[in-house]
């Protein structure tokens, strides 16, 4: 009969330890400066993201500032190896008026310029974005709580050739006709891709300009995705569940 003596034992519980203390490095290392997954909690980027996906994130697209590090000590200010994100990029910010609290949306508005919408139509610098109408967008539903809906849909081209599609759920929404709003200098302006329901940088009171040094990076891919109302853990109803069409797919 064998026998595994006591340093042995103790060195098998030590090389464990070691061992995982090094992924858990290698983690926060990844999770720091390459990428962090988040998931989608609201319909407010739908159809681009749907309640349930799961997404990664890159943290070096923007460079790196204290709301890259977990849970945000503020060991300095500003951003290190920073740039711009372009228009048209889905990013995750800390909202301004509660920076624990993690947003998604599009960038819209670059510094210095005039964002307005009049009658439902973006206009960026006085200028209107071209925009074409869609079939319209049936699934889950991105206005209330029905199980589908039957949804207007556009698909908007930004000035740099972007194009994404939009949800138009009421004309004459309360946000679809507003005064100008004039980005400020280090600022970007937010707006969600369901325009009638995204509480976005339209709403001065509740997001309103992101400052650079809140943004977390740039949504990269979708991962997992679980229909609306289902949970991941339950992996026994993943087959009827998952959205496999979404699984690797990449954020425009």
């Amino acid at each position: 009969m064998s026998v595994t003596s006591p340093a042995k034992s103790e060195g098998g519980v030590g090389e464990t330890i070691r061992v995982v203390i090094h992924a858990l490095i290698i983690a926060l290392v990844i999770r720091t400066f390459l990428f962090q997954p988040f998931n989608i909690p609201s319909g407010s980027m739908k159809a681009t993201l749907l309640v349930g996906d799961y997404l990664f994130v890159s943290k070096y697209s923007y460079g790196y500032t204290h709301y890259s590090i977990p849970l945000s000590p503020r060991l300095f200010s500003g951003r290190i190896f920073g740039s711009d994100p372009n228009r048209g990029d889905v990013v995750v910010f800390r909202l301004p008026k509660d920076d624990t609290t993690d947003y998604i949306k599009r960038v819209i508005g670059l510094p210095g310029d005039h964002i307005q919408m009049k009658e439902g139509l973006l206009y960026i610098n006085d200028k209107p974005v071209e925009r074409k109408r869609l079939p319209d967008f049936i699934g889950e539903d991105p206005c209330g709580s029905d199980a589908t809906a039957r949804v207007k849909q556009w698909q908007e081209t930004l000035p740099n050739g972007v194009t994404y599609k939009t949800l138009d759920c009421v004309d004459n929404g309360f946000y679809d006709n507003t005064n100008v709003y004039t980005v400020p200098p280090g600022h970007f302006f937010m707006m969600g891709d369901n325009r009638d329901n995204s509480t976005d940088s339209r709403v001065l009171s509740a997001v309103g300009y992101v400052p650079s040094e809140n943004l977390i990076g740039r949504a990269q891919m979708i991962f997992f995705s679980i229909a609306e109302g289902e949970q991941a853990w339950q992996f026994w109803r993943w087959p009827t569940a998952v959205r496999w069409n979404r699984i690797f797919s990449f954020v425009r």
